[in-house]
């Protein structure tokens, strides 16, 4: 053999799960060949050999699986590190714990420093009206906020709001609402992203050098957690400056994909500019598609259900008038733009999956994201419409109850919410099911992921009763939602491993195929190797890590 065919890196395992349909290419192979940043052989040892001289790097781990680089498909990496600002509180429970985590972190504050926290779960409220009272009373006349688990939320104590210049009278393009009391007084709970904007614009911004690093370590905990990509469904405004100055220096530990937003109530002239930004490019990002929305989310009262919840809220979507998210995808598919929907609630959904059935050119690749209670008529469409599918099992898992005991559930009722988190369906339905995290909303652990995927439980609590166990997905189902999936959803050919591939892996320490899933979310990540590089390599940088995220 020539020199040409020497490998830069050859990873030996145990086994090599490659997700390709020619099953043939991965039969009793023990290991991988790249070169410049592609797969040139898969094969057992003795093949691998002749690829191998003094140059080549090789890693062997006996024992482990070789699998196609995870793909988490919905992140906000930067949108987070603004979102996981200041007191973690996605492990409180009551607004007791709530309140001894504040002042925890107020102690360590300076005097001109805003009290933050972040991962709030609103099931700490009870039956109780949400409020700023907690924050009240801890902050006093410091300003305070917190940002709610799903992002959808926040609650501003009086002095922030005074900051904000906020009245409780404004009015919105879109469905976002400041809540207030009987007097007409704002409670602090704000709704969406219009009304939070009130009062993040006046928080305090971190340096954009603090970003660059804080963004980086972010990946990097991605890739920890098994990732070697991730569809980012924004772009933050300063997400491609903090992309290329980290480019500048060093590469990205993952791969991203970023599709920027279309906000609900934005003129159709909006498609202009979203055009002019597809294909805009760094050595491992992309900007592609467009993420749009047409609801909000159960537990903040703002999806969009065909019948109120027991509030008498989610009644409405984002865009006050709804037609226009149909004129806007439209034009979007007429362009050849793929999209994707955050669609929550049942008429949401509803919607979404006709609006993409209505389309006449169907020039692009629709996706629709969340898919958290969905009427059968729903189904039916989603499969005669060409729509994919990306939804998050822990979102069910960590967020939600058997018992019915948790606000999401407590506001669809028994009915809607055993219609929740319909992954199995889809999947029989033969529906392109992509699955990821949401991060900061949880953890971006792809083991984790495909664990509760399977269990419908969280998979490091064994005495929690499994929600919704008929929409559990078996082992390939919930692999191919990391890995082939990703990429079929969004229009795209990739999450396999053969000759000519990408040489973006994943290695761990257990087969996800065959590990009993309670033991699968504990399995380690050994290595992940993004475009040929070696990013995460266990024996060096120490045990398997996820970005920080919600969890219950």
């Amino acid at each position: 053999m020539t020199r040409d065919g020497i490998a830069d890196l050859v990873v030996f395992a145990g086994t090599v799960v490659t997700m390709d349909s020619d099953p043939a290419t991965s039969d009793g192979a023990e290991g991988v060949a790249i070169v410049a940043g592609e797969v040139v052989a898969i094969g057992n040892r003795t093949a691998l050999q002749a690829r191998i001289d003094e140059t080549t790097r090789v890693v062997d781990l006996p024992g482990a699986v070789i699998l196609p680089g995870f793909v988490d498909s919905h992140i906000h990496p930067v949108f987070g590190i603004e979102l996981t600002r200041g007191a973690d509180l996605s492990r409180c429970r009551t607004l007791a714990d709530v309140e001894s985590a504040l002042r925890a972190e107020v102690a360590g504050l300076s005097p001109e420093d805003w009290l933050l926290g972040w991962g709030l779960d609103p099931n700490v409220f009870g039956e109780e009206a949400v409020s700023h009272a907690v924050l009240n009373s801890v902050a006093g006349e410091r300003p305070a906020r917190i940002r709610f688990f799903d992002a959808h939320a926040a609650l501003a104590s009086d002095a922030a709001l005074a900051l904000g210049g906020v009245t409780g009278r404004e009015e919105f393009t879109d469905g976002s609402r400041v809540v207030t009391d009987e007097q007409g007084r704002p409670t602090g709970y704000l709704l969406e992203l219009q009304a939070i904007d009130l009062v993040e614009r006046v928080l305090p911004p971190l340096s954009f050098e603090h970003r660059v690093d804080a963004l980086y370590e972010v990946l990097l905990n991605m890739a920890r957690g098994g990732f070697t990509s991730g569809q980012v469904q924004d772009l933050a405004p300063d997400a491609i400056p903090l992309l290329t100055a980290i480019e500048e220096t060093r590469d990205l530990p993952i791969r991203l994909r970023m599709s920027p937003w279309y906000v609900p109530g934005t003129p159709i002239e909006e498609v202009v500019r979203l055009a002019a930004l597809q294909g805009a490019h760094g050595r491992h990002w992309v900007v592609e598609g467009v993420k749009l929305m047409i609801d909000g989310t159960i537990d903040n009262g703002t999806a969009w259900l065909h019948e109120p919840d027991c509030l008498g809220e989610s009644t409405t979507s984002l865009w006050l008038d709804p037609d226009q998210y149909r004129n806007a995808l439209t034009e979007l598919d007429r362009r050849g733009i793929p999209t994707t929907t955050h669609a929550i609630g049942d008429a949401g959904i509803d919607f979404v999956v006709r609006a993409i059935d209505g389309l006449t050119e169907h020039a692009a690749t629709h996706r629709i994201e969340h898919i958290e209670t969905m009427t059968d008529a729903a189904l039916a469409v989603f499969m005669s419409s060409k729509a994919t599918a990306s939804m998050q099992p822990t979102h069910c898992t960590l967020f939600t109850r058997a018992d019915e005991s948790d606000n999401w559930s407590r506001r669809l009722g028994h009915a809607r919410a055993g219609r929740g988190f319909r992954t199995r369906d889809l999947v029989s339905a033969g529906i392109p099911l992509a699955l990821g995290s949401d991060w900061p909303v949880a953890p971006s652990d792809a083991v984790g992921i495909l664990a509760d995927a399977q269990l419908r439980r969280p998979h490091d609590d064994p005495t929690a009763q499994p929600i919704g166990p008929d929409q559990a997905l078996d082992a390939m189902d919930a692999l191919r939602g990391l890995t082939v999936e990703p990429y079929r959803t969004i229009g795209r050919t990739g999450g396999v491993l053969r000759a000519g591939a990408v040489a973006d892996i994943t290695v761990l320490d257990r087969d996800p195929r065959t590990a009993d899933p309670e033991s699968l979310g504990e399995a380690a990540v050994l290595l992940t190797i993004v475009d040929g590089r070696v990013v995460v390599d266990a024996g060096v940088s120490g045990v398997r890590g996820s970005s920080r995220g919600g969890r219950r």
